[in-house]
């Protein structure tokens, strides 16, 4: 039995669908949202470990301060409170020698902001502290930032980020050590594939144009909670219908326009909208073989995509009392302790989440080799040699878990294959952080598409609204310095 025509279809539960879904629900308008999966949250979700019974989040994801739309959109549909706010990091590196002469292996390095400075210099005392590098190397990494915030940006023919910091002659210890450490785990890439564009935006958003942009905000429960419990339950009570491990096979087209989908058990859904709010690699398989603007839509089959490695480790005790912890110098790149950080009790063991970005050489042939054994025995030995007391600790239990296509690479040249969220069939749009977002692969890029579907869904039913926040307040000096 067909939908009402003014029924709008969402396919896909991810962030992106799921922010279109409760913008429209919020507003009366009637939807219907089909998930393939049996929960919501695409990406950004958990699946239950067998041993410890415990929910695994299938892929760290943290927010930041600069998050503006993400960070609304936990308020609006009141899961907020479920995240935690960071405001002082730490940096495990390289510690100079003490004035006795003797080496000390590593030092924590607390970072966080000056509360009588303001931004871009709220940061300034905690980047000089950091003890993996020298004066003149602090020198360097300054005049790196400033350069970079400075630098015109041209997306038709712009650098890596890697042979920018070549150009501009930072020391292969600041590469290595500060620029390699953010932005890996920043924008899941390396630095040889990362543009030089959305290099500048984790710097000038996240450290420069204001003074909390940097801060990390962490979820304390599983992802499957927040967004396959919480967000679920409001979009049923908005009246919205969503239909879990549903999946649709094609939207159908005729004529330049929508005329429905098609499920996979056959079933048909007569609509006139649909927000496709799928990864990237399944679009046009979604789609008619033929339609006006899938040449242009071609493009997307040109966007690669970059994996993130868990290692989930369970020991008898407590091996830091750290909630988290960012790696210089290892394979592993930051640890969340989510038993401190989620209060879990301790009768199944002491759990830590250690995350390696981008990590091509851990996949396919790149692994060389290694099993999955050898690769979580590299990362104990790495926390043994950061906390010598983990020899004391008896590991319960361990597995390793990776996204292969966690997010999409942003190399050089990728803003000119990510589409608008408005196509030129009438009654289709897209949403997915691969759109247009003007932002990386991250939950905020998520949530902004979903948004901006919406802007021109509503626009072409005649109600036209604007739904992104302005941009967040530059620091006054930031702006005289920098120009932002």
């Amino acid at each position: 039995m067909g939908a009402p025509h003014s029924e709008v279809v969402i396919i896909g539960g991810g962030l992106s669908g799921l922010a279109c879904a409760v913008t429209l629900a919020d507003r009366g308008l009637p939807v219907s949202l089909f998930e393939s999966r049996p929960r919501l949250g695409g990406r950004a979700s958990s699946f239950e470990d067998r041993q410890t019974q415990h929910l695994i989040d299938n892929c760290q994801h943290v927010s930041m301060g600069c998050c503006d739309e993400f960070n609304r959109f936990c308020e609006t549909v009141g899961i907020s409170s479920s995240f935690r706010r960071e405001k002082k990091l730490y940096f495990i590196g390289p510690r100079s020698s003490r004035p006795d002469g003797i080496e000390q292996p590593f030092k924590i390095n607390a970072f966080s902001a000056n509360p009588c400075l303001p931004a871009p210099f709220h940061l300034l005392p905690a980047f000089g502290g950091l003890s993996y590098l020298s004066f003149p190397e602090k020198i360097g990494l300054a005049r790196g930032l400033k350069q970079l915030a400075l630098t015109p940006l041209d997306l038709d023919n712009e650098p890596t980020i890697a042979a920018w910091l070549v150009e501009q002659k930072q020391s292969q210890n600041v590469i290595d050590r500060f620029w390699n450490v953010v932005l890996v785990s920043a924008l899941s890439e390396s630095l040889e594939r990362i543009s030089l564009s959305h290099a500048r935006k984790v710097f000038v958003d996240g450290f420069l144009r204001t003074r909390n942009g940097w801060q990390v905000l962490i979820p304390t429960v599983p992802l499957e909670k927040l967004y396959g419990e919480v967000i679920l339950k409001r979009l049923e009570k908005q009246q919205a219908k969503v239909h879990l491990q549903t999946g649709v096979d094609r939207v159908q087209i005729t004529d330049g326009k929508v005329t429905g989908v098609q499920l996979r058990d056959g079933r048909e859904i007569a609509c006139e909208r649909v927000v496709l709010a799928v990864p990237h690699q399944r679009v046009l398989s979604m789609l008619p073989d033929e339609f006006e603007g899938r040449e242009s839509l071609s493009k997307i089959e040109q966007i690669e995509s970059a994996p993130i490695t868990s290692v989930h480790l369970w020991f008898d005790r407590e091996i830091t009392a750290l909630p988290h912890a960012v790696f210089v110098d290892s394979l592993s790149q930051w640890m969340f302790n989510r038993s401190r950080i989620m209060q879990q009790p301790s009768e199944a063991g002491f759990y830590y989440q250690i995350v390696i970005s981008a990590s091509h050489n851990l996949t396919g042939e790149a692994r060389q080799g290694r099993t999955q054994a050898e690769i979580i025995a590299t990362v104990i030995e790495e926390l043994t040699r950061i906390w010598p007391e983990t020899t004391q600790a008896q590991l319960i239990h361990s597995r390793m878990v990776t996204e292969h296509q966690a997010v999409f690479s942003v190399k050089p040249g990728i803003e000119r294959l990510r589409p608008s969220q408005r196509t030129a069939v009438k009654g289709l749009y897209l949403a997915g952080d691969w759109t247009s977002t003007g932002w990386p692969a991250t939950m905020e890029g998520a949530v902004r598409s979903g948004l901006q579907a919406t802007e021109f869904l509503l626009d072409d039913l005649g109600q036209p609204e604007s739904l992104l926040l302005p941009p967040s307040k530059t620091g006054i000096l930031s702006k005289i310095l920098f120009g932002l």
